[in-house]
Formats: C-alpha cells, sequence, structure tokens
C-alpha cells in the first residue's frame, strides 16, 4: 500500500534528542522516569494527554515504570486550540504492533472517539460517540518501546464516522488511511504521542 507523505512523517520515530529526565511517583509509591521527546514531528506543543497517575505525557518516553499501565486509567485529553462551536474525532494508534521490528499488526487501534465537542476538548474531557473503547498502553514483554499516537481532526459537518464490520472485529492491522479517506478527515488539527515499554523489560 502506498501511504501520503504525510502519514510516513507521522509514524516515522523522528526523535532527534531528549531532554532532562524527571522522576516522579506513580499510584502506590513506584517511580516512573519521563523524558520529554524533541524533534519529533508528531508532537503539537497544544495537545496535553494527562493521565491521572503521570500528568501529562504528551510528547514523552516513559520508562522504569513499574506500575503498570492498564492501572494509569483513561487519559484526560485536552486541545487548546479547540473550536467551541465545531466536533472533533480522536484517533490512538500504535504503528509497532507487535513490535518496531515487525509491525505487522500496525495500525493497532486504541481509542476512537467522533462527535466531541470542542468546547469539551478545552477543558480536557473526550466525550462523543464511542467507536472503540479506551485500551491502556500495553506492550508486550521483549517488544521494545511503543509509540502511542494521538490524532486529532476536525470533523467534517453532517458527517456520521463509523467502522465497517470488518474493522469492529479487529482493533489490529487497522487501514487508518482508509478510514481517514472514506470521511475525508484530512491532516490532523493536532497530535502528539507516549513511548513505553513493557514493565518488565
Amino acid at each position: 500500500m502506498e501511504w501520503p507523505v504525510s502519514l510516513i512523517l507521522l509514524v516515522a520515530l523522528d526523535i532527534l534528542s531528549h531532554q532532562k529526565v524527571d522522576s516522579m511517583k506513580c499510584n502506590g509509591g513506584s517511580k516512573c522516569f519521563m523524558e520529554k521527546l524533541s524533534g519529533s514531528r508528531i508532537c503539537s506543543s497544544d495537545l496535553d494527554v494527562i493521565y491521572p497517575a503521570l500528568g501529562n505525557t504528551a510528547c514523552t518516553m516513559i520508562s522504569r515504570c513499574r506500575q503498570l499501565s492498564k492501572e494509569w486509567g483513561t487519559p484526560n485529553v485536552i486541545f487548546h486550540q479547540a473550536k467551541k462551536d465545531r466536533m472533533y474525532v480522536l484517533i490512538v494508534v500504535d504503528p509497532d504492533a507487535p513490535s518496531r521490528q515487525n509491525p505487522k499488526y500496525r495500525f493497532w487501534r486504541h481509542w476512537l472517539v467522533t462527535n466531541i465537542p470542542g468546547r469539551d476538548l478545552r477543558a480536557g474531557v473526550v466525550q462523543g460517540k464511542v467507536l472503540s473503547v479506551y485500551r491502556p498502553p500495553t506492550p508486550p514483554s521483549g517488544t521494545g518501546y511503543h509509540r502511542y499516537q494521538f490524532f486529532l481532526y476536525e470533523q467534517p459537518d453532517n458527517t456520521v464516522l463509523s467502522l465497517t464490520k470488518k474493522e469492529a472485529k479487529s482493533f489490529g492491522s487497522w487501514d487508518l488511511d482508509s478510514f481517514m479517506a472514506r470521511f475525508n478527515l484530512g491532516s490532523s488539527v493536532a497530535s502528539t504521542q507516549l513511548m513505553i515499554q513493557n514493565s518488565e523489560d
């Protein structure tokens, strides 16, 4: 399949350097180490992904986090530039499933919500029509770091988004490009990613 240049750029790792490592205590007292990523084209400064146990994880690499990601809870996603009178679509995928060396299940769908009011996004509330319930980052042991990518699109007027029966049956190997084209989503208005590996690695 031939991918558009914009999508190729978004899935490329494209990380030039790391900044200072911050450590913080997760729920339960275990420590997590978070490193800000710089030079990544996917990271928008106006999109925040806030997990209750970790804080803002937008554009970060999380390491040595003994707290399992499934315990973090659903994140609050804040888009500071959201238009109050517009609807948005949130897509979260893992392009590294089952591993970056062998991403045969790219893109693994972790969250898909449509009809999100812009005023809610400004407050960090993701409420809308849920097409795929939230699935936390759960990279398998021994597969290295996975990227969990958050894409936000302005939803076209009078458009009802849906998954085909085939898409709804499986989360892996999702044809993201086809979905975007089917509903004329165009380019994302904001995006970011976090990177994490299995806590046992």
